[in-house]
């Protein structure tokens, strides 16, 4: 199985999730894109798969300290050049897996997609 993770290495949720596949034994790939950014077609077939309001951290420190004009009227577009241009908006971690695409770190979902 291919499973590609993406997100900041010190992320407590990408901390956890890293420790999950590894208990596991399941080879992944770790994409940082703090560092490398976020690949605009990636990103753009999650947003279509899974929809912005899923993937932009609104709860987060970057989200909240964005001007009162940046966090107005946010439509698809608007969205992914925030989390292109600032990636830590985005949820994470990102997993893309032969089965699919995993938003966040779950668990219980995770036991159910990735084996």
């Amino acid at each position: 199985m291919s499973v590609t993770l993406y997100g900041i290495p010190n992320c407590d949720t990408v901390k956890k999730a890293r420790k999950w596949l590894e208990a596991r034994g399941t080879d992944y790939a770790f994409h940082d894109y703090k560092k490398a950014g976020v690949p605009e077609d990636h990103l753009r077939a999650w947003v279509d798969k899974e929809g912005w309001e899923v993937l932009l951290n609104k709860r987060g420190s970057t989200f909240r300290k964005l001007p009162d004009a940046d966090k107005a009227d946010i439509d698809t577009k608007k969205a992914i050049a925030l989390m292109i241009d600032h990636p830590s908006m985005i949820k994470r971690p990102v997993v893309e897996h032969d089965g699919g695409l995993l938003i966040g770190f779950d668990a219980d979902a995770w036991d159910n997609s990735i084996q």
